[in-house]
């Protein structure tokens, strides 16, 4: 007899682990498979995004999230310098995961958000993720388990997943299955979808084959720099960029190969000398791991989903990571289709919600690219002065210069409140839409608008609680008429139609007024504003059914 499911998820990185929270909240069985033996144990990407910190509040761990990574106390600061044990050109000052609390209340005019970036290798948040799968009765989750084929009909995916470790092939049938294997998806090429767009743009940095080397390093205090999370080398023998792991000692060095140099010429002892080489010194320390990738890219499937197939993360789109938004990215892809399979799966939407995804979606993968790129260009292609290193007057004005162009990047590239929250839907077909302009979208600035299709604004009450905190876990419907008469009538429709509804009335806070310029919200799973008005909609049945797929 095949495995029944109603989700089979392939791959249980962010994205897969994401959905399969995203779906045992709701209540729907899920099969996640992954063929390799666990989640990511090296760092990978190392920032959390303010939206993807938002996504972890709403799940309920955020502070267990912020708990972890660096020290509470260590600083999160972006610093350049011409080696590490030389000059220092330019510093970008952030707060440690202990101020971040009190930081995002008073930068409110900036990040407009409920959480700040947090500053976290991948590898922890991975864990947390299955472990939080795990305790959901609808998830089943098995590593070292392949898929090999599937195919679809009318009813759903039937599948062949192979246990590594046995050998054995298991039949799995599944309502719908999602691909999250990464760039080598084998869902993606199996349905012959294709990537488009930009490929492995030449650059000095961030531009071609990459190099990760993860380094135990505790000596590296002891050169005397200032903490950061992030150490950059910028000098005309090689680029690099150290990134902290613990703030104990452990790093994981980022740099480009040259075109004479060959990825299969490095080893261990070739790699401690490229770690020596940015600190501009040896010291102790010890070769933990090494990987590659290539930077460069900027690539997003044709497609994003086939019949009852559909597909998110890296196996949609591959960043350069510029800006930090490649895996960030893939949350919002599970969080996005997570409600949307569940209401179609439980019969509350017709499954023509589901073409929504690809809508809604495919757009913001093309904008995230480009704007990762744009980040890539800005500091990939700056070369350094030739006399950047030297000690004299005429090194002394090259690293001025130096650190006058590197502050003004790093800037931008490290405060991106509209980058990570200004993604909309304006073009969606289940989004009420409204005349008028949608706000500019430029990465480092955010403007809120409770206008639909954009996430919704939010607020720190008056109490001091989240609005985020107040809204439902699925729908809100959330009021700011004091005068408000309880809509019974469409409270009734929702809860016949299996529709969560959840009614927030809020009174006596102005802002929520200037910020939402309406009375009535329709707020959806995502926190995405879906309709908005002065009155309650007399056709909300109407309203429904397009927000819903109908």
């Amino acid at each position: 007899m095949p495995i029944e499911t109603e989700v089979l998820i392939v791959g249980a990185g962010p994205c897969g682990l994401i959905l399969a929270n995203e779906l045992g909240r709701r209540g729907v069985s899920a099969y996640v498979v992954d063929r390799e033996s666990t989640v990511a144990m090296a760092p990978q990407a190392n920032a959390t995004q303010a939206r993807t910190m938002e996504h972890y509040r709403r799940l309920g761990f955020a502070h267990e999230i912020r708990a972890m990574g660096m020290p509470a106390d260590h600083p999160t600061d972006v610093a350049y310098f011409t080696r590490y044990n030389s000059h220092e050109l330019a510093r970008f000052e952030m707060p440690s995961s202990s101020q971040a609390h009190q930081r995002v209340k008073e930068l409110a005019h900036v990040w407009n958000a409920a959480e700040l970036p947090h500053r976290i290798p991948q590898s922890l948040v991975e864990q947390t993720l299955l472990r939080k799968a795990r305790e959901l009765d609808s998830i089943r989750i098995d590593f070292l388990h392949e898929l090999v084929t599937f195919s679809q009909t009318d009813d759903g995916v039937n599948a062949t997943i192979k246990d590594l470790q046995t050998g054995e092939c298991k039949e799995v049938h599944a309502l719908y299955m999602f691909g999250a294997d990464g760039g080598n998806s084998v869902v993606r090429r199996t349905l012959g979808i294709e990537y488009t767009g930009g490929d492995l743009t030449s650059r000095d940095f961030m531009g071609g084959q990459m190099l990760s080397i993860y380094i135990s390093a505790p000596a590296f205090y002891d050169l005397g720099i200032k903490p950061a999370w992030m150490y950059w080398a910028v000098n005309r023998q090689r680029r690099a960029l150290l990134a902290t792991v613990d703030g104990k000692g452990m790093f994981a060095l980022q740099t480009q190969l040259k075109p004479e140099e060959k990825l299969e010429d490095i080893t261990d002892e070739r790699a401690s000398e490229l770690f020596c080489q940015a600190i501009g010194q040896k010291i102790d320390h010890e070769i933990i791991g090494r990987a590659s990738w290539m930077a460069g890219r900027a690539l997003v499937a044709e497609r994003f989903q086939d019949k009852r197939v559909l597909l998110g993360g890296d196996a949609v789109h591959l960043f350069t990571p510029t800006g930090g938004m490649g895996y960030n990215t893939a949350v919002e892809d599970a969080v996005n289709i997570g409600w949307k399979l569940a209401a179609v799966i439980k019969n509350n939407a017709p499954k023509e919600l589901l073409e929504s995804y690809e809508q809604e979606r495919k757009p913001i993968a093309h904008r995230n690219t480009e704007f990762a790129l744009r980040f890539a260009d800005s500091i990939g292609l700056y070369q350094a002065p030739s006399a950047i290193e030297k000690d004299d007057e005429a090194g002394d004005f090259a690293r001025k210069r130096a650190g006058a162009y590197i502050q003004q990047h790093a800037e931008k590239e490290f405060t991106i409140p509209g980058f990570t929250l200004g993604a909309r839907y304006d073009a969606s077909r289940i989004i009420h839409k409204e005349p008028g302009m949608s706000p500019p979208d430029a990465p480092s600035v955010y403007v809120p608008t409770a206008k639909p299709g954009g996430r919704a604004p939010h607020l720190w009450l008056k109490d001091g609680e989240s609005l985020y905190d107040c809204f439902g876990f699925n729908w809100t419907l959330l009021s700011l008429d004091t005068n408000l008469t309880v809509p019974n009538e469409i409270m009734a429709f929702a809860e016949k139609n299996g529709m969560d509804l959840t009614l927030l009335v809020i009174e006596d806070e102005p802002l929520l007024n200037d910020l939402y310029e309406r009375k009535y919200m329709l707020i959806r799973p995502d926190q995405v504003v879906a309709w908005r008005g002065d009155d309650l909609p007399s056709n909300h049945d109407v309203i429904f059914k397009q927000l819903l797929g109908g």
